[in-house]
């Protein structure tokens, strides 16, 4: 079964969640029956590690880790790879990949600038 997380920094302010919730929403509603997870590098809860591991417990053996980034810095460059690295040893069935940052695509890119444009 495939799973997806969507994963954050992670932020000290509560309401910095909401919009992960969002689009964890939206994603189930596109995708029924996928499990969706959120989880944050730090100050956040839950941790991606705890994330990962709620998937497989649900059975799911092959997780998409999408980076709600603007762009690949230090995080999804090295701390994500790590973080996989871990997880790869303590859940050796699991099959992990990692999609493009959200800022990265050109749909997000597109609206992004749509609401700039909007705003002006």
């Amino acid at each position: 079964m495939k799973g997806i997380i969507l994963f954050g920094h992670g932020a000290r302010n509560p309401e910095y969640v909401a919009p992960f919730r969002r689009i964890r929403a939206r994603v189930e509603a596109m995708q029924p029956g996928v499990p969706v997870e959120i989880g944050f590098l730090e100050l956040t809860q839950p941790p991606l590690e705890a994330s990962i591991e709620a998937l497989v417990a649900r059975g799911v053996s092959e997780i998409r880790i999408v980076p709600i980034f603007f762009a690949p810095g230090r995080h999804v460059l090295k701390d994500l790879p790590q973080l996989l690295a871990n997880a790869m040893d303590r859940f050796p069935g699991t099959e992990f990949e990692v999609a493009e940052c959200v800022g990265e695509v050109d749909a997000v890119i597109a609206a992004m600038a749509a609401h700039a444009v909007a705003a002006a």
